[in-house]
């Protein structure tokens, strides 16, 4: 349980609920995390709003927009969008076994360019002040520049929201792990680490 109630739909701004009902039914199962931002329906309307229309506008391919966010998630150790990533992940073609072993030096079943934005997202995670110009000289001989700055973004984003979602300890929807497990991957592949309140 969130160290915060939860906020329903109906409780929203008629402005705000469109984005709000939206985001809960079609985006995924985030819909514990949307009950908690709807405190601050702006942030609804913004930041829901913002992965609403990147969804609708899509400009980078799903695998490695997801290779980015289990990257950065792992690294920061959010259970919550580690287990509701990784099916997102597997379905784009990995194995579970790359999936979990997705920060090891060599990632069974990776290309060059997977490769690239797994090395990115790990620079823009724990790096970003040292960054040096040849990773974007590799990533533009694959990506444009408004695809390196939406990679950037949602990669920076990512860390938000995992610092979000442990600060204020959302809790896992029903049927997240259970879908993870169904895709094959394991709960040891999940961060394990205890929160205040436990």
């Amino acid at each position: 349980m969130a160290r915060v109630r939860n906020v329903e739909a109906h409780e929203m701004p008629e402005d705000v609920r469109p984005t709000y009902e939206r985001f809960a039914e079609q985006y995924g199962p985030f819909l514990n995390q949307v009950r908690v931002f709807g405190h601050r329906p702006p942030a609804v309307k913004h930041i829901m709003g913002l992965l609403l229309d990147f969804a609708d506008e899509q400009i980078l391919d799903k695998r490695h927009l997801e290779i980015a966010l289990v990257v950065v998630s792992k690294i920061n150790e959010c259970t919550y969008c580690v287990a509701h990533h990784t099916p997102r992940l597997i379905e784009q073609g990995l194995a579970p076994e790359a999936v979990a072993n997705i920060l090891e030096p060599q990632v069974p079943g990776f290309d060059e360019v997977d490769m690239l934005v797994r090395d990115y997202a790990v620079q823009v995670t724990n790096n970003f002040q040292y960054i040096r110009d040849q990773i974007f000289d590799d990533l533009r001989k694959h990506f444009s520049e408004e695809q390196i700055v939406e990679l950037t973004l949602r990669t920076a984003l990512c860390g938000f929201f995992n610092r979000f979602n442990d600060a204020m300890q959302i809790g896992m929807e029903d049927g997240v792990v259970a879908d993870m497990l169904a895709h094959g991957a394991s709960e040891d592949s999940l961060p394990q680490h205890q929160s205040a309140a436990e």
